[in-house]
């Protein structure tokens, strides 16, 4: 099972380092890691999607936390959260396909960032299940590549 953490470290070089490297050493897969800092410029927030039962998620967060940069970590993959990951694709399109994909990626929200002379360049940003459906929209097409950001991840707030 996948279960997506919320780690709080102090912003310092080599912090990322430490982090992945523990992963590593316990022979743990990270499917998703994405760093960047919070509201306060000193304190950096890490989400990261890892596969593992409870017993290797309790495991990986305790040697987390015995990380002296590491300040807090949640497990918030059984929270009411907001997911969000973004796509960029290059897709084949000649000019009788411009159109067509232009009005399919209306229907998704997503918006074409570059225009070649035969391909386009999309960007869409959802949770994984709507990024797998633009996906799979656009490969009749041709999909010359695909580059995905890792999913980030906020508990909603009180209603």
């Amino acid at each position: 099972m996948k279960h997506t953490l919320a780690v709080l470290v102090e912003n310092h070089p080599g912090v990322l380092s430490r982090v992945s490297g523990l992963f590593a050493r316990r022979g743990y897969n990270i499917t998703s890691l994405v760093v960047s800092e919070t509201e306060d410029s000193s304190i950096s927030r890490m989400t990261i999607v890892v596969d593992g039962d409870e017993r290797i998620i309790e495991q990986v967060t305790k040697q987390l936390n015995k990380l002296i940069d590491v300040i807090k970590v949640n497990d918030v993959t059984n929270e009411d959260t907001v997911n969000r990951q973004l796509l960029l694709v290059r897709v084949n399109a000649d000019n009788s396909a411009k159109g067509e994909i232009a009005q399919l990626m209306d229907i998704f929200r997503a918006r074409i960032v570059d225009i070649g002379r035969k391909s386009l360049i999309v960007e869409a940003t959802g949770d994984e299940e709507k990024i797998q459906a633009i996906i799979r929209s656009l490969q009749p097409f041709g999909i010359q590549e695909i580059v995905k950001a890792g999913i980030i991840s906020m508990v909603r707030g009180p209603k």
